[in-house]
């Protein structure tokens, strides 16, 4: 089976920073043309300059005319990875609706969105490569997460929907669910001694993991490898979600 990705351009929404930059440059390496997606046209420069062969793709998900017009420019994509998302820790009771609208504006209705639009060239080809990535709360909740988990475990079925559709065109949809991972969105958990303190004791590996550590997990579902893998939910997460 082959990981090689040399000549498939992949498009990674979010992937100025984070999560989405780990993955971009995981891709990269395996040897895609990797299109590199943010809101601001400065910040997606900076990382195109910094991975060889990136192309900017600058556009706001949640905009179906600015999604058009760059996939228009981008050409065609044979990976797309839907990584963009965003976390407000908040009970339930305080949640006000505008703000449960954004995060599922951003969180589940642009990968429907962006994937909509790079949708019918992969059924034209005949093949294509669909990653969303999922959470460890598309399975479990904690307080404060609702409006999160409720996104991730939507978008865990919005893969499968998307695996049930299109596999007999040659399309492969799944999901990449990371746990605990150090970056900016987990920031605050990681300087709470007592959170921390909780991870490190939950989690079989006993650490948070890092962006890098999901690069396996991206080229092996963005490659010729998983070709018969549909549908599916990695989890990479230390062992966290294995036991009790």
């Amino acid at each position: 089976m082959s990981f090689d990705l040399s000549g498939r351009t992949a498009l990674v929404t979010g992937s100025t920073r984070g999560i989405g930059l780990a993955l971009a440059r995981a891709l990269a390496g395996a040897g895609a043309r990797v299109a590199i997606n943010g809101r601001t046209t400065a910040a997606v420069a900076e990382v195109v300059a910094a991975i060889d062969g990136a192309v900017a793709a600058p556009f706001d998900v949640t905009d179906e005319e600015q999604i058009m017009r760059a996939l228009a420019a981008l050409g065609p994509a044979e990976i797309l990875v839907n990584n963009t998302g965003m976390t407000l820790r908040t009970p339930l009771v305080d949640l006000d609706s505008a703000t449960w609208r954004r995060v599922l504006d951003v969180n589940l209705t642009s990968a429907f969105l962006v994937t909509r639009a790079v949708a019918p060239g992969m059924i034209e080809r005949g093949r294509g490569k669909i990653v969303n990535v999922c959470s460890l709360m598309s399975e479990l909740a904690r307080p404060t997460t609702g409006a999160y988990a409720a996104t991730k475990g939507a978008l865990k079925m919005l893969t499968r929907s998307m695996c049930a559709e299109w596999a007999p065109h040659g399309i492969q949809a799944n999901g990449l669910a990371p746990g605990y991972i150090r970056t900016d969105l987990t920031e605050p958990l990681q300087a709470d001694p007592d959170f921390d303190a909780w991870l490190r004791a939950r989690v079989p590996a006993g650490r948070w993991g890092e962006p890098a550590e999901l690069g396996g997990a991206i080229v092996f579902l963005a490659s010729p490898a998983s070709d018969f893998v549909n549908g599916q939910l990695l989890v990479v997460d230390g062992g966290l979600s294995a036991v009790v």
